[in-house]
Protein backbone atom coordinates (compact mmCIF):
# COMPACT_ATOMS: atom_id res chain seq x y z
CA UNK A 1 0.00 0.00 0.00
CA UNK A 2 1.34 3.78 -1.04
CA UNK A 3 2.66 5.71 2.22
CA UNK A 4 3.83 8.90 0.76
CA UNK A 5 1.26 10.89 -0.39
CA UNK A 6 2.13 11.69 -3.37
CA UNK A 7 2.29 8.10 -3.98
CA UNK A 8 -1.50 7.80 -2.16
CA UNK A 9 -2.61 10.41 -4.99
CA UNK A 10 -0.51 8.44 -8.36
CA UNK A 11 -2.59 5.63 -7.27
CA UNK A 12 -5.72 7.13 -7.52
CA UNK A 13 -4.35 8.98 -10.86
CA UNK A 14 -3.43 5.29 -12.23
CA UNK A 15 -7.10 3.89 -10.68
CA UNK A 16 -8.99 6.66 -12.58
CA UNK A 17 -6.51 6.07 -15.90
CA UNK A 18 -7.33 2.49 -15.74
CA UNK A 19 -10.95 2.92 -15.93
CA UNK A 20 -10.92 4.97 -18.90
CA UNK A 21 -8.36 3.08 -21.07
CA UNK A 22 -10.75 -0.09 -20.15
CA UNK A 23 -14.06 1.75 -21.25
CA UNK A 24 -11.87 3.00 -24.48
CA UNK A 25 -10.77 -0.70 -24.81
CA UNK A 26 -13.94 -2.28 -24.48
CA UNK A 27 -15.78 0.56 -26.79
CA UNK A 28 -13.00 -0.24 -29.55
CA UNK A 29 -13.98 -3.92 -29.30
CA UNK A 30 -17.54 -3.47 -29.60
CA UNK A 31 -17.54 -1.81 -32.57
CA UNK A 32 -14.85 -3.98 -34.41
CA UNK A 33 -17.17 -7.16 -32.89
CA UNK A 34 -19.78 -5.20 -35.31
CA UNK A 35 -17.93 -5.00 -38.09
CA UNK A 36 -16.55 -8.60 -38.10
CA UNK A 37 -20.13 -9.86 -37.55
CA UNK A 38 -21.58 -7.46 -40.62
CA UNK A 39 -18.24 -9.20 -42.26
CA UNK A 40 -19.85 -13.39 -41.59
CA UNK A 41 -23.45 -12.00 -42.33
CA UNK A 42 -22.03 -10.81 -45.99
CA UNK A 43 -23.81 -8.07 -46.04
CA UNK A 44 -21.14 -5.81 -48.00
CA UNK A 45 -23.07 -2.07 -47.28
CA UNK A 46 -23.83 -3.29 -43.59
CA UNK A 47 -19.63 -4.26 -43.21
CA UNK A 48 -18.87 -1.17 -44.94
CA UNK A 49 -21.00 1.20 -42.49
CA UNK A 50 -19.66 -0.33 -39.71
CA UNK A 51 -16.50 0.00 -40.41
CA UNK A 52 -17.02 3.90 -41.58
CA UNK A 53 -17.80 3.73 -37.75
CA UNK A 54 -15.62 1.59 -36.09
CA UNK A 55 -11.89 3.23 -37.84
CA UNK A 56 -12.64 6.81 -35.76
CA UNK A 57 -12.82 4.64 -32.71
CA UNK A 58 -9.99 2.61 -33.69
CA UNK A 59 -7.39 5.81 -34.90
CA UNK A 60 -8.65 7.29 -31.72
CA UNK A 61 -7.83 4.50 -28.89
CA UNK A 62 -4.19 4.53 -30.80
CA UNK A 63 -4.17 8.58 -30.12
CA UNK A 64 -5.01 8.35 -26.97
CA UNK A 65 -2.31 5.56 -26.10
CA UNK A 66 -4.63 2.47 -25.61
CA UNK A 67 -3.91 1.15 -28.29
CA UNK A 68 -0.27 1.54 -30.52
CA UNK A 69 -0.64 3.03 -33.67
CA UNK A 70 0.68 -0.06 -35.76
CA UNK A 71 -1.88 -2.45 -33.67
CA UNK A 72 -4.54 0.23 -34.71
CA UNK A 73 -3.35 0.44 -38.44
CA UNK A 74 -3.10 -2.96 -38.79
CA UNK A 75 -6.55 -3.84 -37.45
CA UNK A 76 -8.30 -0.95 -39.85
CA UNK A 77 -6.43 -2.76 -42.74
CA UNK A 78 -7.20 -5.98 -41.94
CA UNK A 79 -10.90 -4.95 -41.66
CA UNK A 80 -10.65 -3.01 -44.71
CA UNK A 81 -9.46 -6.00 -46.88
CA UNK A 82 -11.49 -8.88 -45.69
CA UNK A 83 -14.94 -5.99 -46.11
CA UNK A 84 -13.31 -5.76 -49.96
CA UNK A 85 -13.02 -9.57 -49.90
CA UNK A 86 -16.61 -9.86 -49.87
CA UNK A 87 -17.23 -7.99 -53.37
CA UNK A 88 -15.00 -10.76 -55.20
Amino acid sequence: MANTPSAKKAARKIARRTATNKARRSRVRTFVRQVEEAIASGDQTKANEAFKAAQPEIMRAAGKGVLHANTAARKVSRLNARIKALSA
